[in-house]
């Protein structure tokens, strides 16, 4: 039988992280960061490679972090029961709400319509819509739904074949997807992961609020600067300016109306946690909770809210439809995270950036934006950001530099991978399904990632301390 790539990558991993398992050393430290640092590995090779389901792989801790003394049960139950997988799983179940009754539908029709039917005034609703939308929804689901736009938009074009214009709204979606990602912890997993990490293992607490103060404005500041330079690449084309849009134009029902007071209910809460827990405190009212608790206070009130239809907006028979997977990658990601950090693996890498400790700070984020934007081209943002985040954190408490101005800055790029269809989800769907080009994609992507790690650095060292 002959064994495909993947079969034989997968047999080459098992065997090297076997025959490690088996090399004694004298000192039990290093026997424990080889057996750290092989488990570890493994799980890199097979999502670098993407041997096996990126989900599967994050179970490897679970699988095997206690049988080889690696981790305890309470730090497996730390960070596959981290808060920040429910603040998650709350997202996605308000999320579910909004896609099994068409709110993000409504939502995303009325701006296209409210902007007018020029090429350029389409572009920008697409792109609003699909950037507002992504900050709440996962961008994959954002994307799925507004690529059936796109296409009818696509085909009421005079001339397709020697426009410009087609390309550029197909990226435009599956760009501001990842971009809308970046604005609120639950747009995008890196986001989630790197504040679970910091959380975890330095005691830095990221509320929902701090984030959108750091990523709801670079968002926006990539989102307005994509706009302008897609404006300027289909500046001057020939043929019609105006396009028949398509999009029939709905009444809202009572039941998308429920969902979104409710949904406005919940962001407000989050919006606000710091300073109702400020009010609180100086009342010494003993009561406080966390943004994961709103997440999933607003879950539950979706199983309860009554529909038009007599059942509720929510039952457990649409939970299958969860990304379910997410979750186990976001505790995989942590529990590695973890295992690295106690077993001594993530001090004796940091230790190989022991040469930048004395380089300007702007040159050091730089160096690391640069890595995170074109490595996340090749390797889940997920995975990369709970490899390299425990590194520069170490790095940076042991050479005095902020732990938040470099980790943010890197959770953030790891959103900017613009120039192949592996990679991001949004990516991949808008090039199988469209006739686009790898080479154009590559062509703008790759402009568009210079242009993002010299904003994001820039950005970094004015706002992010």
């Amino acid at each position: 039988m002959k064994l495909t790539t993947k079969q034989l990558l997968l047999l080459a991993g098992i065997i090297a992280f076997v025959a490690l398992l088996f090399v004694n050393l004298e000192n039990k430290d290093d026997q424990m960061l080889l057996r750290a640092s092989s488990l570890g590995g493994l799980m890199v090779f097979f999502w670098f490679f993407d041997v096996l389901p990126m989900y599967v792989t994050a179970m490897l801790p679970l699988a095997l972090g206690i049988p080889l003394d690696l981790l305890t049960p309470a730090d497996i139950a730390g960070a596959y029961a981290h808060k920040f997988i429910f603040l998650f799983l709350g997202g996605f179940m308000l999320a579910l709400a909004m896609e099994k009754w068409n709110v993000h539908k409504q939502l995303a029709q009325t701006i296209i319509r409210l902007v007018g039917s020029s090429k350029s005034r389409i572009l920008l609703g697409f792109m609003l819509s699909t950037g507002i939308l992504s900050m709440w929804i996962s961008n994959t689901a954002t994307t799925i739904m507004m690529l059936p736009m796109v296409l009818a938009v696509i085909k009421n074009l005079d001339d397709q074949e020697n426009s410009r214009f087609p390309r550029f709204l197909l990226l435009s979606i599956a760009y501001s997807a990842s971009i809308g990602g970046m604005a609120t912890l639950v747009g995008s997993p890196p986001n989630s992961i790197l504040a679970g990490l910091l959380d975890q293992n330095y005691g830095i607490d990221i509320s929902f609020f701090d984030w959108m103060k750091y990523g709801m404005p670079l968002s926006f500041l990539l989102l307005t600067l994509l706009y302008f330079y897609f404006i300027i690449q289909i500046r001057g084309e020939k043929g019609s300016n105006e396009i028949h849009i398509g999009i029939e134009k709905k009444p809202w029902t009572s039941d998308q109306i429920r969902i979104i007071v409710l949904f406005i209910v919940v962001a407000v809460l989050w919006s606000t946690r710091g300073l109702v827990l400020s009010y609180l405190k100086e009342y010494d009212l003993a009561f406080t909770y966390g943004d994961e608790h709103i997440a999933i206070l607003g879950a539950i009130v979706m199983f309860a809210m009554p529909s038009s239809k007599g059942t509720p907006i929510l039952v457990w028979e649409d939970t299958p439809k969860l990304p379910w997977g997410i979750l186990l990658l976001f505790g995989g990601g942590l529990a590695m995270a973890k295992m690295l950090e106690i077993n001594g693996v993530i001090t004796e890498i940091a230790d190989l950036f022991e040469n930048f400790k004395d380089i300007n700070v702007g040159i050091l984020l730089l160096i690391i934006v640069t890595i995170a934007i074109f490595g996340t081209e090749f390797m889940s943002n997920t995975a990369l950001v709970s490899v390299f985040v425990p590194i520069i954190a170490t790095f940076a408490v042991k050479s005095g530099f902020s732990v938040t101005e470099l980790c943010i800055p890197l959770a953030l790029s790891a959103s900017c991978a613009f120039m192949l269809p592996i990679g991001t989800p949004p990516n991949a769907i808008v090039f199988s399904g469209s006739d686009l080009k790898i080479r154009q994609m590559a062509q703008t992507g790759f402009i568009l990632n210079v242009m993002a790690v010299l904003i994001v650095v820039v950005y970094a060292m004015l706002f992010i301390k």
